[in-house]
């Protein structure tokens, strides 16, 4: 689940784009904290770009300096979260190709039928994939149909015939903006409209003309006075050229509505609007609807003895108030959150996701100690987080610990551009062949887990429709995660890719961890062996030291041993740079 963002302003003499995309990363840095950079253009078409792994902050500097280098009238922005492909600086968008046209590239999403792609531009289209980003080989399949079209120059024609063939190659789910060197911005959505994007203007600074912004949330636009915001439905795109209103053109029917219900449980800012739908009003009733389910599976007498509910920080924030005013019990703070430390679920490795959770959260006792205590969370993806969450409840002195998820048990993978989990490690997994909701609390240790249901989770969502909306269609939600029913045709051996896929950036992630460990003299034990014997991963997808290693006890010096470990266990070096154009955020 990554950021995308685009700005094009009507006066080629203003200000940089840079500043306002700049500024825009930063209130889409949940969605995406591996990696981000922006590209911009200036008149002649030149581009300048500057990207790198880590957040804003430190690609493009504490105070912002790197943005002075960052010319131009309009340009893209993206925040990477990991899915596909590796966490080398090489991946970090935006992507660019100097053929055809000059295009630059930001993608969030994921697509599917990734494989047969590449082995399109390989053999077909001749086109070189230098990374193992999906989102390469879609900027890849544009620029070969854009190419198609043989012209010195392009025009709005060209580039929907183009997309139109991109669209009909490409499976998934996908919101992408692009940027043509001197001709202007592109945004576009895949057919079911599962990954979010809108669009706002502005009156121009000197007065002249409008401004034109895309996003992937509302609160971007809003924050840099944007309005008039504009949903981008399934299927469609829109063009922006330069000194030109936008204009949207239907790429491909509207196969369904149904945007990512993820979004609403977890990802998105509350104080985003997506599809019309605020996420704030839609997680408010997921509380009142968690609350009506917790009456139906708790007997009068336990949710009577219920001394307090807390919300786990910060997702549930929103809905535990909801619950607790239905249940009518007492709602505390009971967890504070150390704001600068990254989600937990996409760490690499258990134990660090279990270190990381006391480095998250600390509890104030005193909210605890001798009550009956209901947490409230927005989902429970592998149980480890919860896991310790509830013994940090117990250690606090906690009597009785029930638990409640505002999301349904997550049973399947996520395949649209948010890695939650292989299924193997998803605690619900087996939730539906016989491993019952008793198992889920015994193994997180809680007295009762009590799950949202799917139907009123959609419910929560669809009832959060604002008055003023662009969107007049009925929506339904990509729901995959908790039934196995996703809204694209799924080949059964893209699962298999996507674990060898998922395996494979797990050893890299954790290899790459254990040998900065060594090099900082802080490695532990595991950390060592990792480091000199490389990892494995097990049946139940854990990285684990590999009790073989392929370097063994032979003697190197620092340098042949590391080039040795990178080759002989797959991983690139993490500090290979884009080949494309020079990158100030490239370390």
């Amino acid at each position: 689940m990554c950021g995308i963002l685009a700005l094009i302003q009507a006066c080629a003499s203003d200000t940089s784009v840079a500043n306002d995309l700049h500024e825009a990363l930063y209130f889409l840095q949940h969605r995406g904290q591996d990696a981000c950079g922006i590209a911009t253009c200036a008149s002649g078409g030149k581009i300048y770009q500057c990207k790198g792994n880590g957040l804003a902050s430190k690609v493009f500097r504490d105070d912002g300096s790197r943005v002075a280098d960052l010319m131009g009238y309009m340009g893209i922005g993206h925040l990477r979260y990991p899915t596909a492909g590796t966490s080398a600086n090489a991946e970090a968008q935006p992507f660019y190709v100097n053929s055809p046209y000059g295009i630059c590239f930001a993608h969030n999403g994921n697509l599917i039928n990734a494989p047969a792609l590449k082995h399109f531009l390989d053999f077909e289209a001749h086109r070189h994939i230098n990374t193992d980003s999906d989102s390469e080989l879609m900027l890849n399949i544009f620029a070969h149909e854009l190419n198609e079209t043989g012209k010195a120059r392009v025009n709005d024609k060209d580039i929907v015939g183009a997309l139109r063939r991109v669209y009909n190659r490409c499976v998934g789910g996908w919101a992408c903006t692009a940027m043509i060197a001197g001709y202007g911005l592109i945004g576009f959505r895949d057919s079911y409209g599962i990954r979010p994007l809108i669009m706002g203007s502005r009156p121009s600074d000197s007065g002249e003309g409008t401004d034109y912004m895309m996003a992937s949330e509302s609160v971007a636009l809003k924050q840099l006075g944007f309005q008039n915001f504009v949903d981008i439905l399934p299927g469609q795109a829109v063009i922006i050229e330069r000194e030109k209103a936008p204009a949207i053109y239907q790429i491909q029917g509207q196969k369904r509505y149904a945007p990512d219900i993820f979004e609403f449980c977890y990802f998105a800012r509350p104080d985003s609007i997506i599809d019309g739908i605020s996420v704030n009003q839609s997680r408010e009733n997921m509380g009142y609807r968690l609350a009506d389910k917790i009456k139906r599976t708790l007997t009068p007498d336990e949710v009577n003895n219920i001394d307090v509910i807390i919300p786990i920080p910060e997702t549930s924030q929103t809905s535990a108030p909801c619950v607790a005013a239905r249940l009518k019990r007492k709602y505390y703070q009971g967890f504070v959150k150390n704001r600068y430390v990254f989600r937990t679920f996409i760490m690499p490795g258990q134990t660090a996701r279990q270190k990381g959770v006391k480095r998250k959260l600390n509890s104030m006792d005193e909210k605890f100690a001798g009550k009956n205590v209901l947490l409230i969370d927005d989902s429970i993806v592998r149980g480890t987080t919860s896991r310790e969450i509830v013994g940090m409840a117990r250690e606090a002195g906690a009597k009785k610990v029930y638990f409640a998820s505002c999301a349904p048990p997550i049973t399947h993978a996520h395949i649209y551009g948010i890695d939650l989990a292989s299924p193997n490690e998803l605690i619900a997994h087996d939730h539906g062949r016989g491993r019952a909701i008793e198992g889920i609390a015994k193994s997180i240790g809680a007295d009762r887990v009590i799950f949202q249901d799917l139907e009123d989770l959609k419910a929560a969502c669809s009832e959060a429709v604002v008055s003023k909306t662009s969107v007049k269609e009925e929506r339904d939600f990509e729901v995959g995660v908790f039934c196995g029913n996703y809204v694209t045709p799924v080949d059964e051996g893209y699962f298999r890719h996507l674990e060898e896929v998922r395996g494979e950036t797990r050893k890299m992630k954790v290899l790459a961890k254990a040998r900065e460990a060594v090099a900082n003299g802080s490695a532990d034990r595991e950390e060592l062996e990792i480091a000199s014997n490389g990892v494995k991963v097990t049946e139940s997808g854990e990285v684990v030291p590999a009790v073989n290693g392929t370097t063994g006890h032979q003697k190197y010096s620092h340098g042949e041993k590391r080039r040795k470990q990178s080759v002989e266990s797959g991983t690139p070096p993490k500090d290979r740079m884009d080949i494309s154009l020079h990158n100030y955020g490239d370390f």
